[in-house]
């Protein structure tokens, strides 16, 4: 008997087609599964296509079809301890991807037929009101402006160079003031803080080797320089596969933080809001396949 699953697709992901979605449902349709097709029209429609699935389904079986940002929507729309979550490649960074080690979409595909999973250890950031599920990452201070300030019409223009075109701008209207994260009992001074979930970040560089979605807890990248040439420094570092640590840098693992302040704070590459937030990790929220 086909296994029914709900495959949240963002018609707006950089590789998507219709003929792509038409081969993609084919070929899951001759691996045993029976997909149902959503389109995203808006940010806020995977997560309730996700919820709605959960409401309805005993054990849904949700594939999100897109980039890294529709995979965040379908993980929170997702009730914990559930879900079977998948990713299918369609968007501009597929940082997920690369950490799984999806190259293409056929491999993506192939690996949901297997039907192997593992289950998912995520971090939930709370501030301002709003609480949001991240999988991959989240960036307080410096990342956090430059994803703020992302133009959509430069994003769908130069891709990945839209975010370029962002740090150009956050460079020129530098803030330099610090900002207090406390971690098991102690309390650090950081200009930004990247919390990470998994290894990568931004693509195929490593700023978190030993970070681990299926894990518990996070490591903890906390840039204590406050100076532009600090952060040309890391870039040259991480470019070179050398890691972020040492010098105005301090990598320290923790599963709890609060971070002060009123800095710009992005999960998984979207902006959320400033701070001060809370961050925590949870345990086994979904099986992820691998």
């Amino acid at each position: 008997m086909p296994l029914p699953c709900t495959l949240i697709i963002n018609p707006t992901s950089g590789s998507y087609s219709g003929p792509l979605v038409k081969r993609i449902t084919e070929l899951l349709a001759a691996g045993g599964f029976e997909p149902t097709v959503l389109l995203t029209g808006g940010p806020d429609d995977a997560a309730a296509f996700a919820a709605r699935a959960c409401s309805q389904e005993e054990n849904p079986y949700i594939i999100a079809v897109g980039g890294d940002g529709t995979l965040n929507g379908a993980l929170n729309g997702l009730a914990p301890g559930k879900a079977t979550l998948a990713f299918i490649p369609l968007g501009t960074a597929n940082v997920c991807a690369l950490e799984l080690g999806i190259g293409s979409v056929d491999e993506a595909v192939r690996r949901i037929i297997r039907r192997e999973t593992r289950p998912l250890s995520v971090g939930v950031l709370e501030g301002f009101g709003v609480e949001r599920r991240f999988l991959l990452m989240a960036g307080i201070g410096f990342d956090g402006f430059v994803v703020e300030g992302v133009l959509g019409a430069e994003k769908k223009r130069f891709g990945k160079g839209a975010y370029v075109l962002s740090a150009l701008r956050t460079l020129a209207a530098w803030d330099g003031r610090p900002m207090e994260v406390t971690a098991g009992g102690e309390r650090r001074s950081c200009h930004s803080v990247i919390v990470c979930n998994a290894a990568r970040y931004g693509g195929k560089f490593v700023l978190a080797p030993g970070a681990d979605m299926f894990g518990p807890g996070f490591r903890v990248v906390c840039i204590e320089g406050t100076r532009r040439r600090d952060y040309l420094g890391i870039a040259l570092k991480v470019l070179a596969g050398k890691g972020p640590g040492g010098g105005d840098v301090t990598v320290f693992d923790a599963d709890e933080l609060t971070i002060g302040g009123n800095k710009a704070v992005q999960v998984d590459g979207d902006f959320i809001c400033h701070g001060p937030v809370t961050i925590r990790a949870v345990a086994d929220l979904a099986r992820m396949v691998v």
